[in-house]
């Protein structure tokens, strides 16, 4: 990725601090997220050539995250993301999780189906939070799952949100392996899949992530993380479920979340 532009694809100057902010704060996150955008390992060369920081402060600045827990420096001297990392992770799952939870049971009350919500991190998604269905049969997935964004709803939703080269980014990582046999699996057949998703202005998983499952998805926009919100069940009940009925609700539900996440984002 190029200095100068973050993961979703917005023009961002790294060099420049934000008005209020502290640089030396602003720099650590700097190098934590290139180290993330470039699959959790980097050298010192490489993060200077994409920070455009002095080789010092890098050297200054990884040293105090591997002391924290935050970064570990490998045999190769190469460093990677640290464990410490992954507690902080999993609470922010969890509080994006307590904030979706009215939102998908609102989901659940009116469709009958398992709703969820994912956030893309990498080239996976990972799921945060789900209210389940009141059926017997019905779809569970474990919150903290994680699949390959390019077969599911969710993920499909989400990468239509992104710069197409972003998305492409997305998917070459991915390797797009299929998971059933109508898993997309071509670059180019995914772009069509993308932009038919932007005209419709919903993501539908028909079979692609696991057999007689179908899913809908929508984006959540102005969120801090790339996310989406689903319903999901057996295929032939969710047939009974046409999207003109279902994803406005969907969107709407999307955008309260979108909005109260943004809103609890901003200083104060």
């Amino acid at each position: 990725m190029a200095a100068g532009q973050d993961a979703n694809g917005t023009g961002t100057d790294r060099a420049k601090p934000t008005q209020g902010g502290v640089q030396s704060v602003e720099r650590t996150f700097e190098l934590l997220e290139l180290m993330a955008d470039a699959g959790g390992e980097a050298t010192l060369s490489d993060l200077a050539e994409a920070s455009a920081l002095p080789l010092p402060t890098i050297h200054r600045i990884m040293r105090t995250l591997v002391r924290a827990g935050y970064a570990r420096q490998q045999p190769s001297r190469r460093y990677a993301l640290g464990p410490s990392l992954i507690r902080l992770g999993e609470t922010a799952s969890r509080t994006l999780g307590s904030w979706a939870r009215p939102y998908l049971a609102e989901l659940t009350e009116a469709t009958g189906e398992t709703s969820n919500m994912a956030v893309l991190d990498g080239a996976q998604i990972v799921y945060v939070s789900q209210v389940p269905s009141g059926h017997s049969m019905r779809m569970f997935t474990k919150v903290g799952r994680r699949v390959d964004a390019h077969a599911t709803a969710v993920g499909k939703a989400v990468m239509a949100t992104m710069p197409e080269e972003n998305a492409v980014q997305v998917l070459n990582r991915t390797g797009m392996h299929p998971q059933t046999e109508r898993t997309i699996t071509d670059v180019e057949a995914m772009r069509a899949e993308l932009e038919r998703i932007r005209e419709l202005g919903y993501a539908l998983d028909d079979g692609e992530q696991e057999v007689g499952v179908r899913c809908y998805a929508v984006a959540i926009p102005d969120a801090p993380t790339a996310a989406a919100i689903s319903i999901s069940g057996p295929e032939a009940r969710m047939k009974r479920i046409a999207p003109e009925d279902v994803v406005p609700l969907m969107r709407r539900l999307a955008t309260e979340l979108g909005d109260e996440l943004s809103a609890a984002g901003e200083p104060t």
